[in-house]
């Protein structure tokens, strides 16, 4: 199934991000446009509900024929909180705000640093200098609350860094930031 599904999907124009088999006989299919190294992503249009009915309809005649089992077929697009599966996806949206969660622990090597058992992390993704590493960062401090001040004297908060290979992560996701208010924030919430 994942050959055909593969194959029909880059045939109409299409990247496969994930296949999914649920109980009940559910296949969910999720497809992006191709991206490409040098092209910037916000030129890419989005995947609209026409690319996935077009996707669907050619995969049930695929799948059909093939004799594949299941009972229902979904096709969607990545959604806000995209999975990212390789070397591809991490040059795609570096810069962008991403959760990683380690398949083990950071160990005794970052005790003094992170807490030793932590595997889950939200930052900022940046390649690494060497070769095939990544890196994410963040800031432990906690957001000031809308509207208050925050003093001019105050210390700026370390940043953290933690680099690591793709072969460490169990998953990597966009982390969606959703502003349902519609207003920006001020640049620098010490001025008023």
């Amino acid at each position: 199934m994942q050959q055909i599904v593969e194959e029909t999907v880059a045939g109409l124009g299409y990247e496969l991000v994930e296949i999914e088999r649920s109980a009940g006989g559910l296949v969910r299919i999720t497809i992006d446009n191709p991206w490409q190294v040098g092209v910037d992503r916000f030129e890419i249009p989005w995947v609209t509900v026409e690319d996935c009915e077009k996707v669907n309809r050619q995969l049930m005649f695929a799948l059909e024929v093939d004799g594949a089992e299941y009972r229902r077929l979904e096709v969607s697009s990545p959604g806000i909180d995209r999975p990212l599966r390789n070397e591809k996806d991490l040059a795609r949206f570096e810069g962008e705000l991403i959760d990683i969660t380690l398949k083990a622990p950071m160990g005794e090597a970052a005790a003094g640093l992170v807490n030793a058992t932590r595997k889950k992390f939200r930052g900022t993704l940046e390649k690494a200098d060497a070769e095939n590493t990544w890196q994410i960062v963040w800031s432990d401090a906690p957001e000031p609350k809308p509207g208050a001040r925050v003093s001019k004297n105050r210390p700026p908060v370390p940043m953290r860094v933690l680099g690591f290979y793709l072969n460490e992560l169990r998953e990597a996701r966009l982390a969606p930031v959703v502003d349902f208010k519609g207003r920006k924030p001020k640049t620098d919430l010490g001025e008023n």
